[in-house]
């Protein structure tokens, strides 16, 4: 065997790859090129620095694309790069430059995305997973330092991550890492504070104005809560007091529940009819629930004008 075919195999073998050997070699990206069309998987590959610019990494006339998992791409310069369908898990891409590059239906679950420049990417149907690699890590840190530190890295990784499909115009998208954002900058807060439990509130009504079926479900119960009140503390209609009734029959206690429903319907939408009536206790309720009609009509209506309005 020639020198020069002991070299080529060196070359080729994993260990190669993972040991950072062939980083300097001649013709990097056709080699590179070449040990992903023969179909196994690359794992651990060191290609941190790398001048990539342009390569192929697509999976032509295949179902799946090609395997390359936690792979040191830090500071890799993958400027144009076609990675579509790209399994790229595990891997870092810390400062890595993708600039341009198609990672339409790619995966990049549980990647390191700090400082990843996505400027004019293709990212359309991108596999991010539930949660950026740092929020991950900070729900499991040891110490309260390390966790803020991670969760401020994955709040820039969010908000990197909105303005560049805001720019791009895939707006829903761009809702849901504004999401995330606001997510991970409240656990930053103090545990008990006030600021955070009205942050976790806007996000259980309305998941910070990107989930405009929370606040009709928040509503509807609010409609529910009410009228189960006024069914049991009474309210009045021509006279006659609709309330619970131990001693009335189910078809009776039917309709007292059902006009309390629809007397908390106008109550909470302010429209207040005046056919039925509060009493006693009843008074108190239907002010409390008009106050947060209000409020939550209100919410809605800025909720529903933002999504559309993108």
């Amino acid at each position: 065997m020639t020198v020069s075919e002991v070299a080529e195999r060196i070359e080729e073998t994993d260990e190669a790859w993972i040991s950072g050997e062939n980083r300097d070699c001649e013709n990097l990206t056709e080699k590179l090129e070449k040990r992903a069309r023969s179909g196994r998987p690359m794992q651990g590959f060191k290609l941190n620095g790398c001048e990539l610019s342009n390569i192929s990494l697509v999976n032509h006339h295949a179902k799946q694309g090609f395997r390359l998992h936690n792979a040191d791409l830090y500071r890799a310069n993958l400027r144009g790069a076609h990675c579509f369908m790209l399994d790229l898990s595990g891997s870092s891409l810390m400062k890595a430059d993708l600039t341009g590059a198609n990672l339409h239906c790619a995966n990049l679950t549980g990647c390191n995305l700090l400082g990843t420049r996505f400027n004019h990417a293709k990212l359309e149907h991108v596999i991010w997973g539930d949660k950026v690699l740092q929020e991950q890590q900070a729900e499991v840190a040891a110490t309260e330092e390390e966790r803020q530190d991670l969760y401020q890295q994955a709040e820039e990784i969010y908000r990197h991550l909105r303005k560049v499909f805001e720019t791009e115009g895939l707006f829903q998208k761009a809702g849901y890492f504004f999401e995330r954002e606001m997510v991970v900058r409240r656990k930053q807060m103090p545990k008990w504070s006030a600021p955070r439990l009205f942050s976790k509130l806007v996000d259980l009504f309305c998941g910070y104005g990107e989930q405009p079926l929370r606040v009709i479900v928040f509503s509807n119960i609010i409609i529910l809560l009410f009228a189960m009140l006024y069914f049991v503390s009474g309210v009045s209609f021509a006279g006659e007091q609709l309330a619970y009734r131990s001693g009335s029959g189910l078809e009776q206690n039917a309709t007292a529940f059902l006009d309390s429903l629809y007397f908390s319907v106008v109550t909470f939408t302010t429209l207040g009819y005046g056919d039925i009536t509060p009493l006693g206790l009843s008074r108190l309720f239907a002010a409390c629930e008009a106050l947060m009609g209000s409020f939550t009509l209100a919410l809605f209506v800025v909720v529903f004008v933002k999504k559309m309005t993108r």
